[in-house]
């Protein structure tokens, strides 16, 4: 019966911490100030970005509560991959072979990593990439679907240099760059080391609440302004 759970996700029983992580969101408000949420910020490493055959080898994660860094609260794993060669994150990510073989499955990881997310909404730089692989593993391994809304600081910030075009005459530069990289550099933000998935969850923290900030100036202060302001439409999925 495993190998048909396995060929067939859905005939896999609902796993006890996607069952407490759907309850958390059974009444969700998106009404509260923002300062009032809890984020986890995450990044997820990859073997590719073919969404049928590529895998997370690595979440890392941060969590920030009343709008500050927990640099206290962090989650970092690496995850051994099933199908795909160990070698080729070695290039990119500069995880070894022998740190995947060593790690510990996504069937193990899955359920840790939900639990440190708890009740928070989650933050990505282009999100939906993680949320794809994420919810694919989920479905694969736990039976289910993280109910964890997100939010996608790639589009806050496209949101934020649209808004600072309409204090300009003329139209804006099409050849802006929304590389978390960049984007750091041009905020002038403390900087991390890139393909690490730790160290890009902190980058896109500090990218995040420098946005937030912004918007804030704005008139934007709770969840559901930052979701149906016209010039981020889009925002939050």
């Amino acid at each position: 019966m495993a190998d048909f759970k396995n060929l067939f996700p859905w005939l896999r029983k609902t796993h006890p911490a996607l069952v407490k992580n759907k309850a958390l969101f059974a009444d969700f408000n998106q009404g509260r100030p923002l300062h009032e949420y809890t984020f986890v910020v995450c990044d997820t490493e990859l073997t590719g970005l073919n969404k049928r055959k590529d895998e997370i080898i690595s979440i890392g994660a941060v969590r920030i509560v009343n709008l500050q860094v927990e640099l206290s609260q962090t989650f970092h794993q690496y995850i051994r991959p099933v199908n795909i060669d160990p070698n080729q994150a070695t290039l990119v990510h500069r995880i070894t072979p022998e740190e995947l073989k060593a790690a510990p499955s996504m069937e193990e990881v899955l359920p840790e990593f939900v639990e440190f997310c708890g009740n928070a909404l989650l933050v990505g730089h282009f999100v939906g990439i993680d949320m794809h692989f994420l919810g694919k593993a989920a479905r694969k391994c736990l039976g289910g679907m993280i109910s964890n809304p997100s939010v996608d600081t790639m589009r806050l910030a496209r949101g934020y240099e649209e808004a600072q075009c309409v204090d300009f005459y003329g139209g804006c530069d099409q050849s802006q760059s929304y590389n978390l990289d960049v984007l750091s550099e041009e905020f002038n933000l403390p900087r991390f080391k890139p393909h690490d998935a730790l160290e890009d969850a902190l980058q896109t923290a500090y990218l995040f609440l420098f946005l937030i900030k912004k918007f804030k100036h704005g008139g934007i202060h709770t969840l559901k302004d930052l979701y149906l302001a016209g010039r981020i439409r889009g925002l939050m999925s």
